[in-house]
């Protein structure tokens, strides 16, 4: 069995996979390691052999999971590393090894299904688009905040702003103008990410006219989706790209 992990900042999402890579077998999103630990041992006949990850965690906190993985699980464990070109794909960034690692493997993945120019909008806690055109070339991206960091700001530095997950849901089922602070907020919020949604589309057609492929990706993708029909929505477009960077044998 494989063990696929995409560390971010604030959670950890996995997936267990059959030996042959295209069975999942389980998986979910954790906010700890230990957390990651008590749901793997939750899963019936767990038996991993391989471990691939990708982590925009520091090198310390990365290296802790790994070690509780192998002690564990007795897993052999491989790290997606940065890199100036892959599959195809050339990073575009000045210092290649500055680029996100989950920017990089979604963009990868992203090229790969597309079998061309592709927009790659991933919304998490924060929103990144990635520009890749036909020839692999990256032209770059851009990086704002997501729904949750908005959100926070907000709650952080206004006092009279306080409210919970279930109202901010519920305050999302419309989109008229808030008669209440949560309405106002979450329909304000959503309305600059649809906002940076459409300029990423125009800028896409600046360059390949219709000719691109958009993807949407990350927990937040559903806020966005009806706005966008045509594009292809990969809740694991990270794991597509991951499976690029660390094959195993």
């Amino acid at each position: 069995m494989i063990l696929e992990l995409d560390c971010g900042n604030s959670f950890i999402k996995w997936r267990v996979l059959e030996s042959n890579a295209r069975v999942v077998l389980g998986g979910g999103v954790v906010d700890s390691d230990l957390a990651l630990l008590a749901e793997l041992k939750l899963l019936s006949g767990l038996a991993l052999k391989y471990c691939r990850l990708v982590s925009v965690r520091t090198p310390e906190e990365t290296g802790l999971l790994i070690s509780l993985l192998k002690e564990s699980f007795d897993v052999s464990v491989v790290s997606a590393s940065p890199a100036r070109e892959m599959a195809g794909v050339r990073n575009g960034y000045d210092e290649f090894e500055k680029l996100g690692l989950d920017r990089w493997l979604a963009l990868l993945g992203g090229f790969h299904l597309a079998g061309g120019a592709c927009l790659v909008l991933d919304f998490g806690t924060a929103v990144t688009a990635d520009f890749v055109a036909a020839d692999g070339w990256h032209l770059g991206g851009f990086i704002c905040p997501g729904m949750p960091l908005m959100r926070n700001q907000l709650r952080t530095h206004t006092r009279k702003i306080r409210y919970g997950d279930l109202a901010a849901e519920r305050a999302l089922e419309r989109l008229d103008p808030g008669r209440t602070t949560v309405e106002a907020v979450e329909r304000g919020c959503l309305l600059m990410l649809r906002g940076f949604v459409q300029t990423q589309l125009e800028l896409a057609r600046g360059h390949w006219g219709e000719g691109f492929t958009v993807f949407l990706t990350g927990g937040d993708a559903g806020l966005v989706s009806e706005m966008v029909p045509e594009a292809r929505v990969v809740p694991d477009l990270v794991f597509v790209g991951l499976a690029m960077a660390c094959p195993l044998a």
